[in-house]
């Protein structure tokens, strides 16, 4: 189960948002071994294109260095779609390289509605995970989400 505070779900979700009509991506650090993301990096989209996203080498450099120096490491690595379902796509997981990150994904296709998914990618095989949300105050910060693969299995659980 991802358990990720809203704050840096908001963060992301405004991303995929500012981005489109073009995939946003970037990354949730966290302390090693811990599994809880707490430093949110947007990252650039070098492709600037509505189906593919990769990240800048030299940011990912960068950005891969730091979390070494700070001891972190990926807790979440995101991307949006922005026409699909947040859901893997082939090339999605033929790429996903962190074996111990969540895979959020954010579809941008409707206006007026969030969809966001959480996944683990291992060895080709896509396992979809909850999503909790924490540190929101307001239990009804969660609805604008549509968490689940359709609004029949929507999970909305949120702890203030």
């Amino acid at each position: 189960m991802l358990t990720i505070d809203k704050a840096i779900l908001d963060a992301i979700v405004a991303h995929a948002r500012r981005d489109h009509p073009d995939e946003a991506c970037g990354v949730v650090t966290g302390p090693i071994g811990t599994d809880t993301p707490t430093r949110h990096i947007a990252m650039e989209n070098v492709e600037r294109s509505q189906t593919f996203y990769r990240f800048d080498p030299m940011e990912q450099l960068r950005v891969w260095r730091e979390m070494d120096d700070l001891d972190e490491e990926p807790v979440v690595i995101y991307h949006s779609h922005t026409a699909t379902e947040a859901y893997p796509s082939r090339t999605d997981v033929s790429l996903a390289g962190e074996p111990g990150a969540h895979y959020l994904l954010v579809s941008t296709r409707e206006p007026d509605v969030t969809e966001v998914r959480s996944f683990r990618i291992l060895d080709g095989v896509v396992t979809e995970e909850p999503v909790k949300l924490v540190g929101s105050g307001d239990e009804l910060a969660v609805q604008s989400y549509m968490f689940g693969q359709t609004p029949t299995t929507v999970d909305y659980e949120c702890r203030g």
